[in-house]
């Protein structure tokens, strides 16, 4: 028995030779080099290329001796005291809360207790109204209002339609606001600010949260950050073809439950797909705002001057003029000074 595998063993094993030699034979070689060297005479200002992928794979939890852990193992009580992830996701709400571009505008909760829902996980009381100024010039009697608390999948990504059950479960739950918390929203979930009175607040939960038993829940850090809609004005032209003009991006006010433009001032860049096909964001236009002076920051990296008149159609909050899409959608991202970013699509007939 011994000598019929030792002989399909080497069997196996001149056949993969074999088929090491014809690739080797036919294939065509590229090198790739993950070590390059350092040419300190060139200036870089963007990589060749970008790497996207999901988020982080799940490890399988191994024991002192290697072994995997069994988590319906009753016996094993020192793992199962851990926390869960929508324990330590609520843990550091309480502590943080919701932020947004103004300090002003964050959300503190007053109350943040777990819910029996399908998919609102927890209920969260915030005041509205305390010590704001309305249009009026009177100050806003303080409102509590109650926020069902959506949290999306610790490795995943949330989709429109998680949006619509959870905001349809706070209405008949009678919570005033839905507020979800995901690391990463579909592009389609944008076109849903609200569902009947329910508003819909998507907050954008730090990757920091990914290291939950390193991370010492301070509350200083921005841990969740709501990062609104763009204000987009699609602008006709004479010849047939469309110019896009960025007002700035909505946001919500919890002292007021107002949504107002926050103006351009917030935007760092914006890019658009004249094209989009509700798969992948391709970059057909690209523009940058800047808080500062980014002309003179580029001249400085670059170490050379840069034509003013090319820099100006690119530093602009009006797209140059570009034929309406084939597929009868246009995307647009925008990005913050913090690196937030929010991207809507847009239907041009």
């Amino acid at each position: 028995m011994e000598e019929i595998h030792r002989d399909w063993w080497q069997a196996r094993i001149n056949r993969q030779q074999e088929i090491d030699k014809s690739i080797a034979a036919k294939a065509e070689f590229e090198f790739l080099c993950d070590k390059p060297f350092e040419n300190k005479k060139c200036v870089r200002v963007a990589g060749p290329f970008t790497v996207e992928s999901l988020s982080p794979h799940r490890m399988l939890g191994v024991d002192e001796n290697d072994e995997l852990i069994d988590t319906l193992n009753q016996n094993c009580a020192d793992y199962h005291a851990k926390q869960t992830f929508p324990q330590m996701i609520l843990e550091n709400l309480k502590t943080a809360g919701v932020q947004q571009a103004h300090k002003d505008d964050r959300i503190t909760f007053t109350s943040l207790v777990p819910w029996p829902g399908n998919y609102i996980c927890a209920e969260g009381r915030y005041i509205e109204g305390n010590a704001a100024k309305v249009s009026s010039g009177e100050t806003a009697t303080p409102v509590e209002k109650r926020a069902g608390i959506f949290i999306g999948p610790e490795f995943g990504t949330v989709q429109r339609a998680d949006l619509v059950e959870a905001a349809r479960e706070c209405g008949d739950s009678g919570f005033d606001v839905l507020i979800a918390c995901a690391f990463n929203y579909d592009a389609h979930s944008t076109d849903l600010p609200n569902l009947g009175r329910i508003r819909i607040l998507r907050a954008r939960m730090n990757a920091d949260l990914h290291m939950a038993a390193d991370l010492k829940n301070t509350g200083k850090g921005n841990l969740f950050v709501i990062f609104g809609e763009p204000d987009i004005d699609l602008i006709p032209q004479a010849d047939g073809r469309v110019r896009v003009k960025v007002n700035g991006v909505d946001i919500f006010k919890p002292q007021t439950g107002e949504v107002i433009s926050d103006g351009a001032d917030g935007i760092a860049c914006w890019f658009i797909d004249t094209d989009y096909n509700q798969e992948s964001f391709f970059v057909r236009h690209a523009y940058f705002l800047g808080a500062n002076d980014p002309y003179s920051a580029l001249k400085t990296t670059l170490k050379a001057e840069i034509d003013p008149e090319a820099w100006a159609t690119l530093n602009s909050d009006t797209s140059r003029p570009f034929d309406k899409p084939k597929s009868g959608r246009i995307a647009v991202k925008v990005i913050n000074h913090l690196g937030d970013e929010v991207m809507k699509v847009f239907r041009v007939v």
